[in-house]
């Protein structure tokens, strides 16, 4: 099967790394240096000597550069002070302009600058020692127009703001042509910054063009936002993504349940996916609308892919505005049907009918269970209200074995899924109501983010049916590894009848990559008791308890828009794929033009 779109998505973040600390690329930026310096050393004490001529280094660079010989080519002068410059005074200028820019990035670049300094510079010795000063002046502005076009993607996409941040090692570079070559040295490479300067502007319209022309954006724009979001939490993202989203019409069927003295409690479940990443769009989701509302609220992943990403956090609002109108004027009943599990093909199903309504938990698990598209759940739904008028369909999103393709309408198995709810639809329409009890328990972890838990931690939610009890286990991640699921299922049976262990799908987990399922930095060995623990709790808390079940009209929410991400990521691929060509033929051409002035001005 072809990947979808958010999987060749997630793919790019292979191009993503953390920069290492700054004192490091100091440290090997003074290396750089001294090496040179040394090699330099050694050749002005131990080159041979022919007959009465001196072929020692700085007898050479006399001879062709009319130096005195008292100056060596100095690695530390050339190289080392130029990086240190750049690395000091680089993240000042940038948040002076109101941007953002840590000192590992600045310690990495410069030295990276550094290196690229060094083996430009050395090609020189491949041809004559004469032509050292040109191959230093092309370095610099190589070095020039790299920097530039760096700063460009990770701080602030507005070129002529960052002119002077990119200057910074380079300029004080043509500061150490002049002092160890000539004054004129100056001249020429200021020559070649403008000639590398205008060679990688033009390449930044290059790349930026085809996101432009597809979405209205500008792509390093949008490349600057994503690493503010990755360094202060910024959320300057959400202004793209409104940009390219569309307006959805969407239902969300919850069921509400009130009990005598303890807490009620709602089980919700919205055909919107909690997505991208962080606290970007609807990241944390099933957070916000558990605290918007003074009952337990259990916030399920229903039938949605990445492409009903909401673009911003305050689209929340109209879902909780949706939700809230849904709830007035509801009529309880208190009878429940007995649950009851069936399979079809590669599809289970835990079904269970509460009064006119029916809530329908469907997986693949131990297969590959991941985000249904919100057309098989519209599907499943409408032919169930020939029954019922409220039908929820839960993904349970609990079986992940690596970075997937949503499941699409007319598949394989989204025909096993639209069976298997039918067939249980059609057992529940017949199932006797009978009073039942509710339990519900809210347990936090003692484990993080990274570590792929959400900020709920683990919701249960038990119904018990003249003594027959099915557990609902809500834990706030994205996904679980392949076999978490069976594990914890494996326990969870010894308390109760029936049983499902969901995730609510919380982009939260995920800052770069959409791999971060719930085991697979915690052993499920680990995870078991705190499972057990908020069953436990769940069975205590139970009491006599109605229902009531209502469909709320979300309306109006803006989201990523149907095919968007694959667009997006076919376009960015599309940029990928371009850019080493376009890169290499501009450099190819900085260099020849380089050559050229260097035999005009010569």
């Amino acid at each position: 099967m072809a990947q979808g779109g958010d999987v060749k998505l997630g793919q790019l973040t292979r191009y993503i790394f953390t920069a290492p600390n700054w004192k490091q690329s100091l440290v090997l930026i003074v290396l750089l240096g001294l090496i040179i310096d040394g090699a330099n050393a050694r050749a002005w004490l131990n080159l041979p000597v022919s007959g009465n001529v001196a072929f020692t280094l700085p007898a050479v660079l006399s001879n062709y550069l009319a130096l005195p010989e008292k100056f060596l080519f100095s690695g530390t002068i050339a190289f080392t002070i130029p990086a240190i410059a750049a690395l000091a005074l680089t993240k000042p200028m940038i948040e002076a302009s109101g941007k953002t820019m840590t000192w590992n990035r600045s310690g990495l670049l410069a030295l990276s600058c550094t290196v690229f300094g060094v083996i430009i510079t050395l090609a020189a010795l491949a041809f004559s020692v004469k032509l050292i000063p040109l191959f230093y002046a092309i370095s610099l502005g190589f070095i020039f127009g790299l920097r530039l076009f760096v700063l460009v993607a990770i701080a602030d996409y507005r070129i002529p703001r960052m002119i002077l941040p990119a200057l910074t090692q380079s300029g004080v570079g043509i500061l150490a042509g002049m002092l160890l070559f000539s004054p004129y040295f100056g001249i020429f490479a200021l020559v070649l910054h403008i000639v590398f300067g205008l060679g990688f502007a033009i390449l930044i319209w290059m790349i930026e063009r085809p996101l432009q022309r597809a979405f209205k954006i500008r792509g390093l724009a949008f490349v600057n936002a994503f690493i503010a979001h990755m360094t202060d939490g910024s959320k300057g993202m959400e202004d793209f993504f409104r940009e390219i989203g569309e307006e959805i019409f969407v239902p969300q069927v919850s069921f509400f349940f009130r009990r005598d003295t303890r807490k009620p409690l709602i089980f919700t479940v919205p055909n919107l996916h909690p997505g991208p990443m962080g606290e970007i769009g609807g990241g944390n989701l099933p957070k916000i609308l558990h605290d918007s509302f003074d009952d337990e609220t259990l916030v399920a992943h229903g039938c949605a892919t990445h492409d009903f990403n909401l673009v911003s956090e305050s689209e929340s609002n109209k879902v909780i505005d949706a939700l809230n109108k849904s709830r007035r004027d509801l009529v309880y009943s208190a009878g429940a049907g007995k649950s009851g599990r069936l399979s079809i093909g590669s599809v289970q199903l835990l079904y269970q009918r509460f009064g006119d309504s029916v809530l329908l938990v469907t997986t693949r698990s131990p297969l590959k269970t991941e985000d249904l598209d919100f057309s098989i759940g519209s599907t499943i739904m409408a032919e169930g209200h020939r029954w019922f008028p409220q039908v929820a369909v839960v993904d349970a999103h609990n079986c992940m074995t690596d970075l997937s393709s949503p499941v699409l309408l007319a598949t394989l198995t989204a025909t096993e899924y639209q069976r298997a709810s039918v067939d249980a639809m059609e057992v529940c329409r017949t199932t006797p109501l009978l009073p039942f009890r509710a339990g519900v328990s809210h347990l936090t972890l003692p484990y993080s983010r990274e570590q792929g838990f959400g900020d709920l931690g683990i919701q249960v939610m038990i119904i018990d049916v003249e003594g027959q009890r099915t557990a609902y286990v809500l834990i706030d991640g994205n996904n679980m590894a392949a076999g978490v699921r069976e594990a914890l299922l494996g326990q969870v049976l010894t308390l109760v009848d029936h049983a499902e262990v969901m995730t609510t799908d919380s982009h939260v987990v995920n800052t770069i990559t959409g791999k971060n399922p719930v085991g697979m930095h915690v052993p499920v060995s680990d995870l078991i008791p705190y499972v057990m623990q908020a069953v436990r709790a769940a069975i205590d808390d139970l009491a006599p308890a109605e229902s009531a079940a209502s469909t709320a009209h979300c309306e109006h929410i803006v989201v990523f828009g149907s095919n968007r991400i694959s667009q997006l990521a076919s376009t960015v691929n599309a940029m990928l794929v371009f850019v080493a060509p376009l890169s290499l033929a501009m450099l190819l051409l900085a260099f020849l033009l380089s050559l050229v002035a260097y035999a005009v001005m010569g």
